[in-house]
């Protein structure tokens, strides 16, 4: 008899961890999923009397659920993004536009922005550089 509660234990304990699993990941197919055409962009050459250039980091959301995204950070001043605030449903698009301003910043250059959002995975590093070419004297 004791070996029969402890089969029948083992077998409660197997469904529950299949179950477990089972809505992880159901819940992981209902997440957005950011799929980015590039993560990188390089501007090349910018004069530093040109003033702010931008660029246009294009994505689609291929998961099952809205995509919300909740930030999208800069690691200095010089740089600054801008991204979608309403949710992207499945199937549609968006853009995160990411503009650098290189006035007093003669020399090559490599910024990181950092997205945060609900989906799969949940941080994004999109990485811009480029050389700025000083003022002419």
């Amino acid at each position: 008899m004791k070996a029969s509660n402890i089969l029948m234990s083992l077998c409660v304990l197997a469904v529950m961890a299949i179950s477990s699993v089972s809505a992880f990941c159901a819940d992981d197919a209902k997440k957005g999923s950011a799929k980015f055409e590039s993560d990188t962009h390089d501007f090349g050459i910018v004069k530093e009397e040109g003033g702010p250039v931008t660029c246009e980091f294009p994505f689609e959301n291929v998961g099952g659920g809205n995509l919300i995204i909740y930030e999208a950070k800069a690691e200095c001043g010089c740089t600054r993004p801008e991204y979608p605030k309403a949710p992207i449903a499945p199937g549609k698009n968006g853009v995160i536009k990411v503009t650098y301003n290189p006035l007093g910043r003669p020399g090559a250059f490599s910024k990181m922005v950092t997205v945060k959002c609900n989906g799969n995975p949940s941080k994004i590093r999109l990485k811009i550089r480029g050389t700025v070419s000083p003022k002419s004297k």
